[in-house]
């Protein structure tokens, strides 16, 4: 028994040991300036990030990250790490997005890159090895990316994933495993997930429709036909306009000024329309003919597709309207349950910031409430000073009220 202990106790040593963390930043101080690389790709205006945790937050230190600043902009920072492959292992990545501007347009997602990255020439071209994160823009675009580079092309993925759209903190976390499946998760909770083959277009289908294969002459698809014994009735066919019967000729017309007369058209109530003898059940239909499928000769099936041989640089390349997104939390690892305790903390996060908020608005209402106030009694002051001047009268009236006055 003590032999078996010992023996997992070393097992559980040596996983604690073979987990590692890649990449880490939480923007706790201001030396992220030192270590992030602004792009100074010629013809763009880039904005700017601040160190800050917004206007609501739980922890005003703990939640500091990297905010956008400038309006109307683009935003492209890197920062590059010691490169390591996932070969045989997880890749976890991890970061946090809070648009607290209530985002009308605008990227929340980052890129990961290899080593050939050229920060200070980083745009929306340079070559990528995986895009992630959400993405909004307007009521129609609310979306997490998840974006593979494979053989130098970028593959989207097939589905539709939801990212959220309100005001607060949340944490985006994409796990690639070694057996070519994956998962999202928002908050610490499983979004989608599935195999990579399936969900992305790496790769040539398995199957093909058979090039030689064509629909049978007689194959008949047609589930209805025509009633061949169905007759068009002898008084099916009216016109569909006829002149209005209780219209009259107006009695200041003049044929040889106004033309011939002739009545104005009205809908026909007999008519019924273009006839079409009634359908029924084919006899002779034989279904929807399917095209036989063969293996594809071309297709290569590739057991590598979750492989990144070089992971070297994160960075922040997008473009938004309405600035105030907040980035932090960064993490690339291959350890899921250091991604799962670093999220952890999510909900605490957004009740914080949930609670201070609502106090902020609350304190603001009140605050127009009373403006609202004092510009209607500054009013009610105004019109009572326009009263008192109709009311009043000069001194030369006055004095003849006087004079009148001493006069009874």
């Amino acid at each position: 028994m003590r032999v078996f202990l010992k023996v997992l106790t070393v097992f559980t040593v040596l996983a604690a040991v073979s987990s590692e963390v890649f990449f880490e930043e939480n923007f706790t101080d201001d030396k992220w300036q030192d270590t992030w690389v602004y792009s100074e790709k010629s013809g763009k205006e880039f904005g700017k990030f601040v160190r800050t945790a917004g206007k609501f937050f739980n922890d005003e230190e703990a939640d500091k990250g990297l905010q956008t600043s400038e309006d109307a902009r683009f935003y492209a920072l890197s920062h590059k790490f010691k490169p390591f492959s996932n070969k045989d292992k997880p890749l976890v990545v991890q970061f946090s997005v809070k648009h607290e501007q209530n985002i009308d347009c605008g990227g929340g997602y980052l890129k990961i890159f290899d080593c050939s990255l050229d920060q200070k020439d980083m745009h929306g071209e340079s070559p990528y090895l995986l895009m992630f994160g959400p993405d909004i823009c307007g009521p129609g675009t609310k979306k997490v990316h998840v974006i593979f580079s494979y053989k130098g092309k970028n593959h989207l993925i097939n589905k539709e994933i939801r990212c959220k759209d309100d005001v607060f903190t949340h944490f985006y976390t994409l796990i690639v495993q070694p057996d070519n499946t994956y998962e999202v998760l928002i908050d610490n909770e499983k979004v989608e997930s599935g195999n990579l083959e399936d969900d992305w277009d790496f790769l040539l289908p398995k199957k093909i429709k058979d090039p030689n294969a064509s629909k049978p002459e007689n194959w008949d698809d047609r589930p209805t036909i025509a009633d061949p014994d169905d007759k068009k009735p002898e008084d099916w066919d009216k016109p569909e306009h006829i002149p209005d019967p209780d219209a009259s000729k107006p009695e200041d017309w003049d044929d040889e000024m106004d033309g011939e007369w002739e009545p104005p058209m009205i809908d026909n109530p007999d008519y019924k329309g273009e006839w079409a003898p009634k359908q029924i059940d084919n006899p002779e239909y034989k279904g929807v003919w399917e095209h036989p499928e063969i293996d594809n000769p071309e297709y290569q099936a590739d057991s590598s597709l979750y492989l990144r041989e070089e992971v070297c640089t994160v960075g922040l390349d997008l473009w938004q309207v309405k600035s105030g997104t907040i980035f932090d939390n960064f993490l690339i690892t291959d350890d899921v349950s250091v991604a799962s305790k670093a999220a952890s903390g999510v909900k605490a996060t957004q009740e914080g910031e949930k609670k201070q908020k609502d106090a902020q608005d609350e304190e603001e209402r009140k605050k127009a409430e009373a403006e609202a106030k004092s510009s209607d009694s500054k009013d009610d002051d105004d019109d009572d000073d326009d009263e008192d001047d109709d009311n009043s009268v000069t001194p030369g009236e006055v004095e003849e009220t006087e004079n009148d006055h001493d006069e009874l």
